[in-house]
């Protein structure tokens, strides 16, 4: 299997291993360290916490759920979301992170569990035509946009909570 999901089955699989991966790492991670600085963030220069990695991922994957959900009532999608650009990723990780900012960490966890399996419903729901044969949102497919924005930050956020656990001895 290539590193880039090409079918349903290998997308559900790569969302379904990372995913299994982060969350095993996530839970191993006190509430009491959750909120501290220690990771790389989205914007260079910049510090965040394993809080904010949660709310990113949620964050993006409530968007994917949502473009979808626009989409297939034949409305008009603001990618990535209204008031941002696609040059301004930075500022909608901040977004994320504001927006789920007190929340409590174990709730994090849990929306984003719950996120994810929405995620995975959406993916379940449909046909592999439906998500890897045809363009979606300009020349990605709908599989790829979920690829991009699911299991792909899932990966690179994983490689940075570990270095943090291993910082702060978990």
């Amino acid at each position: 299997m290539s590193s880039i999901p090409q079918s349903k089955d290998e997308l559900l699989l790569a969302i379904n291993g990372i995913f299994t991966k982060l969350m095993a790492d996530y839970r191993v991670i006190s509430a009491g360290i959750s909120r501290d600085n220690g990771l790389e963030g989205n914007i260079k220069g910049t510090q965040i916490s394993v809080c904010d990695t949660v709310a990113y991922l949620i964050g993006w994957g409530k968007l994917v759920l949502k473009w979808q959900r626009l989409k297939s009532q034949g409305l008009p999608v603001d990618f990535p979301e209204t008031g941002y650009k696609w040059n301004q990723l930075g500022l909608l990780a901040d977004h994320f992170h504001q927006e789920y900012r007190d929340w409590q960490y174990e709730d994090l966890l849990n929306e984003l569990e719950s996120t994810v399996a929405d995620v995975v419903d959406l993916i379940s729901s449909l046909s592999n035509a439906e998500l890897y044969e045809k363009p979606w949102y300009n020349q990605w497919t709908l599989g790829r946009m979920i690829q991009f924005n699911t299991s792909s930050p899932m990966k690179n956020i994983r490689t940075k909570v570990r270095r943090f656990k291993k910082m702060k001895g978990c």
